[in-house]
């Protein structure tokens, strides 16, 4: 047993009484710090099979076999290769997302990353594979103290998911939020904002990379990365994140209600 393990499991009851565990999404007492209670965890929507073998978006009972490609992906074909979502974004995922993001609630990482590596798929033989996380720009990581999506990949590391590259890439200007805008608009907000960091090109050049982020939206900052890490040489993209927004995650959350 590791020190830093010996020392937390020794002071558990300690940080228990001072701080009654709580679950972090609805505030409920639960067994263990960091846990979710119950009901918080059977709100969580997990992507199912069949899904799309391009983007891994869930077809569900109905449609059509495991395989297939979605709709999307025949109209626009992604440039990434996978998406490994831990959850589909619903109200659960949306406060704990906040709370990581916002509440400064780091200590949910560790578990947040074990939702994402289950859907992950394992390292190939002889293949190295690269963890990068999606880039804030140094005014926002000054603001807020950490970038999550480093921290979620800091936990996939530790998890046995590849060798964590920080700031493989950089973003060169602060951006908006992307919310609202069409295709168009979105494609030029991100216009040269997201680069190389020429220092890492070496260790991308023919790896597999794992691009990882808290919340996948439209993809299009997804896609932007991804775009620069091929040019840099990497053999295939996936990306990971925590939630992925579709709308059959709102239509699974409604029906649960």
């Amino acid at each position: 047993m590791s020190t830093r393990r010996f020392l937390a499991e020794s002071l558990a009851p300690v940080v228990d009484f001072i701080y009654p565990p709580r679950c972090p999404a609805c505030g409920e007492s639960v067994g263990e710090q960091g846990g979710l209670c119950h009901a918080c965890w059977v709100e969580l929507v997990i992507p199912s099979e069949p899904n799309c073998r391009l983007c891994q978006r869930p077809f569900g009972e109905n449609g059509p076999q495991h395989g297939a490609i979605c709709a999307p992906c025949h109209a626009d074909p992604p440039v990434h290769d996978g998406i490994s979502a831990g959850t589909l974004y619903g109200e659960t995922a949306r406060k704990l997302m906040l709370a990581l993001k916002h509440g400064r609630r780091i200590a949910l990482a560790p578990m947040l990353a074990r939702l994402i590596a289950a859907r992950i798929p394992e390292i190939e033989a002889g293949k190295v594979r690269i963890i990068v996380p999606v880039p804030l720009h140094r005014q926002r990581l000054w603001q807020r103290g950490y970038n999550q999506a480093a921290l979620l990949g800091r936990q996939l590391e530790q998890l046995g998911h590849g060798k964590l590259v920080v700031d493989a890439l950089v973003r060169t200007r602060p951006t908006p939020s992307l919310g609202g805008l069409g295709a168009k608009a979105r494609k030029k907000v991100l216009a040269g904002a997201i680069a190389l960091n020429p220092k890492m090109k070496p260790q991308l050049d023919g790896a597999d990379v794992l691009l990882v982020d808290d919340v996948l939206t439209s993809g299009a900052t997804s896609s932007t990365c991804v775009k620069v890490l091929k040019r840099a040489g990497a053999r295939t993209v996936r990306i990971a994140c925590f939630a992925r927004v579709l709308e059959e995650a709102k239509d699974l959350s409604r029906r649960a209600a």
